[in-house]
């Protein structure tokens, strides 16, 4: 520092952000002495949560510490230079915070399951089932005994031949074409 002092509080901060950004600590001690009301009440006036507003401080005064060498005296007071940090860093945290909180809505939102309505599914269910037995009783005999043996039966091609006594084509064609007749019976598309 220098040999006579600052006359007013804007210059003491001047001086004191000077010696802070050559890494003098007992500067930063008073730089912080005189701008820490006006830091943490910057903070206070965006966050309005105490906690928050001393959390943020810390952080300005960390990258105060950091970054004194960029401080231009020329664009402005080393006071108003602070307080613009504390303001910045202040509404990055209004923002962190509802960023935050609009993704546990979203995953919220997503989680919440789905209103469910029994009696209807199952009402649903039921007429689907009818559809499907009237449908069925639509294919010649030969049809629906494959289509019922492979699908309901859970028999493979293979198998379903054997059973029926039928070569392995012929039960191919047959399914395929009863499961062709249900589809347009069913008023199925694709």
């Amino acid at each position: 520092m220098t040999d006579r002092a600052p006359a007013s509080a804007a210059d003491a901060a001047q001086a004191l952000m000077a010696a802070v950004a050559a890494g003098d600590e007992t500067a930063f001690v008073g730089l912080y002495d005189l701008l820490a009301r006006a830091v943490h009440g910057t903070c206070l006036g965006v966050l309005r949560d105490p906690d928050h507003a001393a959390e943020v401080a810390q952080e300005v005064w960390v990258e105060v510490w950091r970054t004194a060498a960029r401080y231009d005296g020329e664009r402005g007071s080393a006071r108003t230079w602070v307080t613009t940090l504390a303001h910045r860093r202040a509404v990055d945290r209004v923002r962190a915070v509802q960023a935050q909180r609009d993704r546990d809505q979203r995953v919220l939102d997503e989680s919440t399951e789905r209103p469910f309505d029994v009696v209807a599914d199952d009402v649903e269910q039921r007429l689907e089932q009818s559809a499907v037995r009237d449908c069925l009783g639509s294919l010649t005999e030969t049809q629906r005994t494959a289509v019922v043996l492979a699908y309901y039966g859970g028999r493979t091609y293979r198998e379903v031949a054997a059973e029926l006594g039928a070569a392995l084509p012929t039960v191919k064609s047959r399914i395929r074409d009863g499961l062709l007749r249900l589809k347009d019976c069913l008023g199925v598309s694709a």
